[in-house]
């Protein structure tokens, strides 16, 4: 037998190796939010319509949704730091374009680029756990995970301040200043990690996977505005029908599938990707309501005639309660696993919702049952990584959390067509304007907190209680040791 090889040592200037793919998760979070203040505006200040306008946020989402699993797999064949550097680099070049034009269809396309670095924050982890020693991963990986919820509620209050007090350009100006910043430190700190699978890039089941994912999301987000039974929605969705089980099909067949549909298929890993989509939709409510909710004017009843910084404000606290709980939330995955801690954070959600159900009146208590959701979504971003990573071999790390992001990201999108068609429907006129009722919010809330008690469901038939994640995340057997030799072997 080969001699053992010793976990990994710590990275090169260990310091700053987990604070540098933390800021860079927090950056791209950061983009997916950045141009929500500005929706409103966007028409008059491009000659565009507000339709035009939404493709800002929507464009995002599709590709995000498609590149984070492709490029994932990327980086589990060809270099995770490689292709977190492709990512960074796209991040930049979106920036840009939309920092140097005020044409809808270049800012489209540059907010298309912004959207495909989601793909960081899965690429992150998966060096987190190939780089780190066993007993660092969990609480590293925690971090690195709640950074899709940091940035969210980080990005809307300085957005914010940026279009209340400054060119609107400027707010992309800075994003590709920090995109290069983060290339610099990637450059700098981050190491390549030797482990690779093998087999080559499944090019068609990537195309296959892109063309399932943009009819689907598209017929979910611009439903709404087309019409649910119009010839173009429902054709997207006959389209998805049938390239979902066509791509399935192939996927099973090939030698290197990009998604092994096999293992996905395992209840450990299947129940974690329903639980992090469920878990996306019911964080998502929480970012999509309290902003607008506080701005309604008080000839609503209920509003409370907010400014956008304001608004934007209500979320900073729970972005940095999700700062100081990842240290904690690992901690409670190292102690009873991570599937008591999803199953934890599944209900202080729930919780959370059921305070804003009962206290939509006043600004604290919106501000505080906003914080208990953001509480709930850091545990719930520290666990599901966690459990992806203790499911599939170390080979397969970029992929499978690649498509638990997806995941989330589907929900997200499920969230925001549900919390649209309420908003739109559910309404009275107040002030001489179309509002939504009181109602119409808290139909929201309790939506929200029933995708969250849901995730807890699916939770509590994952198999078995695991076991502390200290002993086992960044093994693909007994020891950490063995899944590097066997990926080194195969490079």
């Amino acid at each position: 037998m080969p001699p053992a090889i010793p976990p990994p040592a710590d990275p090169p200037r260990p310091r700053f190796f987990v604070g540098v793919l933390a800021f860079c998760g927090v950056v791209v979070a950061v983009m997916q939010t950045l141009v929500v203040p500005l929706l409103p505006h966007v028409p008059a200040l491009t000659g565009s319509t507000p339709a035009a306008a939404s493709w800002l946020v929507t464009v995002t989402l599709l590709t995000g949704a498609v590149f984070t699993p492709v490029l994932g797999r990327a980086g589990d064949m060809y270099g995770k730091r490689k292709l977190l550097l492709v990512s960074l680099g796209v991040l930049t070049a979106g920036s840009v374009m939309c920092a140097v034009s005020s044409h809808i269809g270049i800012l489209i396309a540059g907010r298309a680029l912004q959207g495909a670095a989601l793909a960081v924050i899965p690429l992150g982890i998966s060096i987190m756990r190939d780089e780190l020693p066993p007993a660092k991963v969990l609480s590293s990986v925690a971090l690195m995970s709640s950074t899709l919820g940091i940035g969210a509620a980080v990005g809307l209050p300085v957005a914010a301040l940026v279009v209340e007090h400054f060119d609107w350009h400027t707010m992309f100006w800075a994003s590709a200043a920090l995109g290069v910043l983060d290339i610099v430190l990637v450059l700098w700190v981050v190491p390549e990690s030797p482990l690779r699978s093998r087999g080559r890039f499944d090019g068609v089941g990537a195309l296959g996977l892109s063309a399932a994912l943009v009819a689907v999301l598209l017929a979910i987000t611009q439903g709404a505005d087309w019409g649910w039974t119009s010839p173009r929605t429902l054709a997207l969705l006959g389209a998805a029908a049938v390239i979902w089980p066509l791509w399935g099909a192939y996927e099973l067949r090939t030698r290197s599938p990009l998604v092994d549909l096999r293992v996905s298929a395992r209840p450990a890993v299947l129940l974690t990707n329903v639980a992090a989509l469920l878990i996306g939709f019911a964080f998502y409510a929480n970012s999509l309501v309290t902003a607008q909710m506080v701005q309604e004017p008080k000839a609503t009843g209920y509003g409370l005639g907010a400014s956008i910084v304001v608004s934007g404000l209500c979320l900073l606290p729970g972005g940095l309660s999700m700062v100081a709980l990842s240290p904690v939330s690992a901690k409670i995955s190292a102690k009873y696993g991570p599937k008591a801690a999803l199953a934890l954070a599944a209900a202080i959600m729930a919780v959370g919702y059921g305070v804003r159900f009962f206290t939509s009146h006043s600004l604290p208590m919106i501000i505080a049952g906003a914080t208990v959701v953001a509480c709930g979504t850091a545990i719930a971003y520290s666990a599901l990584p966690a459990l992806v990573m203790r499911a599939v071999p170390v080979s397969e790390t970029g992929a499978a959390n690649g498509l638990n992001t997806l995941m989330r990201s589907v929900g997200q999108a499920c969230c925001s067509a549900v919390v649209a068609a309420i908003l739109a429907n559910v309404t009275f006129q107040a002030g001489g304007h179309t509002v939504p009722t009181l109602h119409a919010y808290l139909l929201v809330f309790l939506i929200a907190a029933g995708a969250a008690l849901a995730a807890l469901v699916a939770t509590l038939f994952l198999p078995g209680r695991t076991a502390p994640a200290t002993a086992t995340v960044g093994a693909d057997s007994a020891t950490g040791a063995t899944g590097r030799t066997t990926a080194q072997e195969s490079a």
